[in-house]
Order: C-alpha cells, then structure tokens, then sequence
C-alpha cells in the first residue's frame, strides 16, 4: 500500500510503501480488546486497602455480658456493624496484571496499525522537527493538515522542541516509536508517522 509522504507544511514530499503484513491485516476486535484491557489492568496501581476487623484498634474485650441483658449476643467492638468496627470484604491490596502471550501483544499491534491504516486515518510525516518552541505556529501547522485529535509517533528521540510545543495542544500526544501502543492508537482519531517510525516498525516486525 503506497501512501503520500508530507511535510509539517502540507506539500508532498514523495511516497512510502506501507507492507501489508503490518498494515493489511483484518483487524480483530477481540484481539484489540484484549490487548486493550491488559495495558489499563497494567496502569491500576492496586494500592487501594481498608482497614479490616483484624487492622482495627479496639478492645478485644466482650462488650457485656452474653445473657441478661436483652440485648443481641456481641463478643467484639471490631465487628462490621459497630461504628469504628473493620470493613468487611472491602478492598485489599492486589496487582490487578494478569498475563497476555508476547505473540499476541505484536499481533494486537499490527491489527491496531491496519485498522487505522482501513480508515485512511494514517499520515506520514518526512520529518518531526521544529526550529523554535512555540505552540501557537505548530498548531497551525496541525490545523493545516487536519489534525484535530491524533497521535503523533518520532523516530528513537523525539525533537525536543516539537515535543515542547506540541505537548499543550489538546487532543495531541507526541510519543517516540518506543512508546507506540494499542491503547493510544485506538483512542485517537488519526496516527502521525514519521520516516523514522514507518522505518522503525518494518525493522521490529521483520
């Protein structure tokens, strides 16, 4: 699949040939949700704990005596039902991962590719790079070639001054080709590619 090469300013600047092996795939929506739900189940920090009747500090003592009283039968403070008792069945402390094949994980990100590549929602770009820092002139730049929403992918190292600039603008995300992933691809609306980073994935799917 060949597709147009463009500059920061909106001229052609020739064409690069995508491989179908990467980006003509049928994608797969139980594998993207799959690969989907193990990165955010990776993001939850799992440190969320209440204090059971066993953490509580409380007398250990009987409240009162167990007949007489025509009162309920209570042996313990730190029961549920008492105000300062322990919280019964309430959060822990877990690691909310769970395993997902490696094969699988590359599998989910050749689909994610294709299904943007399906609804010529990928642009590539001939070069990420700004001479000043400033948000404002890059914005326009983005409005002259429709990015509203989008996910933009560099090389190994992002410029600096790019990255700078673009890291304000509502609804854009600027990552190094390291950091391409399924989550990110499929919550936004169009995927930037530079030279760098169509080079980058052909060599890691090789």
């Amino acid at each position: 699949m060949d597709i147009t090469i463009k500059s920061l300013d909106g001229t052609e600047a020739g064409t690069v040939s995508l491989k179908d092996e990467i980006y003509g795939l049928e994608p797969r929506e139980d594998i993207l949700q799959r690969m989907v739900r193990w990165q955010l189940a990776k993001r939850q920090q799992g440190t969320h704990q209440s204090l059971g009747r066993a953490d509580v500090a409380r007398t250990g003592a009987k409240l009162y005596r167990q007949k007489g009283t025509g009162r309920a039968r209570h042996g313990s403070a730190r029961a549920p039902q008492f105000r300062g008792g322990g919280k019964a069945h309430g959060p822990v402390a877990r690691s909310h991962d769970h395993d997902l094949p490696k094969k699988v994980r590359a599998l989910a990100l050749r689909h994610a590719l294709s299904a943007k590549a399906r609804t010529d929602s990928i642009i590539v770009i001939d070069d990420l790079t700004s001479t000043e820092t400033k948000t404002k002139a890059l914005a326009e730049r983005f409005a002259g070639l429709g990015l509203t929403n989008a996910l933009i992918i560099g090389g190994a190292e992002v410029d600096q001054n790019f990255s700078r600039s673009a890291r304000n603008i509502a609804h854009i995300d600027v990552l190094p080709v390291q950091g391409i992933n399924v989550y990110d691809i499929l919550r936004r609306q169009t995927l930037v590619l530079s030279k760098a980073a169509v080079e980058a994935l052909e060599e890691r799917f090789k």
